[in-house]
């Protein structure tokens, strides 16, 4: 799909659909929807006096205009009241639209910016947003589905219609900049719907060297031995059960020139995950080829920013492996080493995520990393904590967590903080290694704990974990979210970069 903007009256513009749009309450639409009103002789307004257009929130009424524009139908979006009425609902619209009209026979749609007349917000971003929601609204995983040619149809292009020629320069670089967004969470998404036997960790490096020769970025692929030569005992020890060699894929952007990195983005890469020794019930344990999602996430994060030119160095990290039980895995109980020394006792081979990140964040470090972010979908506890509206934050520091709620509430993500005080380093206690990588007892606080087990290996250097367990996969679609693989996280990644940018 392609998204643009073009100057001129959405009354005339020729496409196979036009989508202006209504505030609740209003009995007489002005703007762009006013054209298009009288241009239908009123149309519009009958609708409206007899009920059937009322503008809530989520409403899409078609037009037919038989002829009477040079588009054949037009859509009036409900855009609920305008007191909250925002950028969000700019890119929910967005994606609402383009799966509505996505039938055969409407490959173009022209649109009004939504919200950048009387809805006062600013026309720039209501152009990325819209340029976003079209993307992620329209995204659907059909790599592997034999689907009838009507259930293929796609909408080609999506034109934002302004009539002011003086805005139209500053909304195209919005939507460009939008797209990359999108195309960005749209990767991570296809990488982590793809069923694992066609994503294995040597696969993701070698997709990922696609991506760095695409944008132009370092890549450098760990191997076991390079990883075992580096004292990566944590993290091989996830990989000792499966026949699948582990990569650990680092991916790096110079946008600023020069040395040092100002920011690394870690994320959990586990292709498969069966829980290993501590196995898990066979029930939905196919949703487990996602267990990748935040290695995809911080991938597709660094290729995004390096097409976007920003000014800033970006470290990507992905330890990648599956976790498998067999004759070689590690045991209960068993006792590993990490890269900076500490060592951990395994208790239950199915809290992985974190044996394979605490490595990872050791190399942040190693490297030089002056901020890091990890993102993982780390624990369950966080969906029976926060279910599938948000994602939890877990942090270091005050004042980059702050910088990363901001730059996720600029995607549309919601998050929430939960507290680290250190009465929770008791729960990792160990009797006979460092520390022990699930809580002792039935003590709670399980998104907690796998943040305070990471902590030690993130440092002294400002760190925020992200756990997205209950928002990276969805049952159906809402908004910009489609169902299966959301693409939470990427977006906020690029923002928090973009942010760090600008200074």
């Amino acid at each position: 799909m392609k998204v643009r903007v073009s100057e001129g009256d959405i009354a005339r513009f020729e496409a196979d659909a036009v989508v202006v749009n209504l505030f609740e309450g209003v009995t007489a639409p002005g703007g762009g929807t006013g054209a298009v009103d009288r241009a239908l002789d009123g149309a519009i307004s009958r609708l409206i006096a007899e009920g059937d257009i009322r503008g809530k929130a989520g409403e899409l009424v078609t037009v037919h205009t038989l002829g009477r524009l040079p588009a054949p139908r037009v859509v009036v979006a409900g855009l609920g009241s305008r007191e909250g009425f925002d950028i969000d609902a700019v890119r929910n619209l967005a994606a609402n639209v383009v799966r509505a009209l996505r039938r055969p026979g409407i490959r173009r749609v022209a649109t009004l910016a939504h919200g950048a007349g009387i809805g006062g917000l600013d026309p720039e971003a209501c152009a990325q947003a819209i340029a976003e929601g079209s993307l992620l609204g329209g995204y659907r995983f059909l790599k592997h589905k034999s689907a009838a040619d009507d259930e293929r149809a796609e909408i080609g292009e999506v034109v934002i219609v302004e009539h002011d020629a003086a805005k139209v320069a500053a909304m195209q670089r919005a939507v460009e900049r939008g797209v990359v967004l999108a195309e960005a969470t749209n990767l991570a998404r296809d990488w982590a719907n793809e069923p694992s036997n066609h994503l294995t960790p040597t696969i993701m490096a070698e997709r990922s060297a696609q991506l760095a020769r695409e944008a132009g970025l370092e890549i450098e692929v760990l191997d076991r031995e390079q990883m075992e030569a580096k004292g990566m005992g944590s993290l091989l020890s996830v990989a000792k059960g499966s026949a699948e060699p582990p990569k650990l894929i680092r991916l790096g952007y110079r946008g600023r020139g020069g040395d040092g990195w100002d920011l690394a983005l870690v994320g959990k890469g586990i292709t498969f995950d069966t829980g290993g020794i501590s196995i898990k019930p066979a029930a939905n344990m196919e949703a487990m080829k996602a267990d990748m999602t935040g290695a995809a996430s911080v991938i597709a994060a660094a290729w995004a920013i390096a097409r976007l030119g920003a000014k800033v160095n970006v470290l990507a990290i992905a330890p990648c492996t599956e976790n498998m039980p067999s004759g070689s895995a590690t045991k209960p109980g068993d006792v590993v080493r990490a890269m900076n020394g500490r060592t951990i006792e395994v208790i239950n081979t199915d809290a992985e995520g974190r044996l394979v990140l605490a490595d990872a964040l050791c190399w942040a470090n190693e490297l030089g990393a002056k901020r890091i972010v990890d993102v993982a979908t780390l624990t369950g506890a966080v969906t029976t904590a926060l279910g599938d509206v948000c994602y939890a934050l877990m942090t270091n520091d005050d004042a980059f967590c702050r910088e990363v709620e901001a730059a996720a509430a600029a995607a549309g993500e919601k998050t929430w903080r939960l507290p680290m005080w250190k009465e929770y380093d008791e729960y990792i206690k160990s009797d006979v290694a460092d520390c022990r990588n699930v809580g002792a007892g039935n003590r709670g606080a399980g998104t907690i704990v796998g943040a305070k087990f990471l902590e030690p290996f993130a440092g002294k250097t400002p760190w925020v974990h992200m756990d997205i367990a209950g928002v990276d996969n969805m049952s159906s679609d809402r908004g910009w979210v489609t169902k299966g693989a959301s693409g939470y996280s990427v977006r906020a990644m690029i923002n928090l970069a973009l942010r760090m940018a600008e200074g």
